[in-house]
C-alpha cells in the first residue's frame, strides 16, 4: 500500500501543496526541475515579461514532445503489424513450397 505525503513543489516562483502517492514523488520532483529548466531557457531566449507566456510557452512544448511520441508509437505499431503480415505469408509460401 502507497503511503501519501504532502510535498511543495516550486513552479515559476509560485509553491504548489500536492498530496501525492510515494511512489510519485521523484517523477513529480523530476517534472517540476524540467519545467524549472525549461522556462529558464525560454526567459533567456526569448524576451518574455510575463510569466504566464512563458508557462504557456513551456506547455506548449511538452505537450508537442507528446503528440510526437504518440505519432512515433503508432508508426512504430502499424510497422509491427505489417512486419508480422510480411513474415505470416513468407511462412504460408514456405509451408506451400516445401509441399512440391
Amino acid at each position: 500500500m502507497d503511503k501519501e505525503l504532502k510535498i511543495k513543489l516550486t513552479i515559476a516562483n509560485r509553491v504548489y501543496p500536492l498530496t501525492i502517492k510515494d511512489h510519485q514523488e521523484a517523477a513529480l520532483r523530476n517534472s517540476a526541475k524540467r519545467i524549472e529548466a525549461t522556462i529558464k531557457k525560454l526567459e533567456e531566449s526569448y524576451a518574455v515579461q510575463d510569466k504566464q507566456d512563458v508557462l504557456a510557452m513551456c506547455a506548449l512544448q511538452y505537450a508537442a514532445q507528446i503528440e510526437q511520441n504518440e505519432s512515433a508509437e503508432i508508426a512504430t505499431s502499424e510497422e509491427d503489424v505489417a512486419q508480422e503480415k510480411v513474415t505470416s505469408l513468407i511462412d504460408l509460401i514456405d509451408v506451400h513450397m516445401a509441399a512440391y
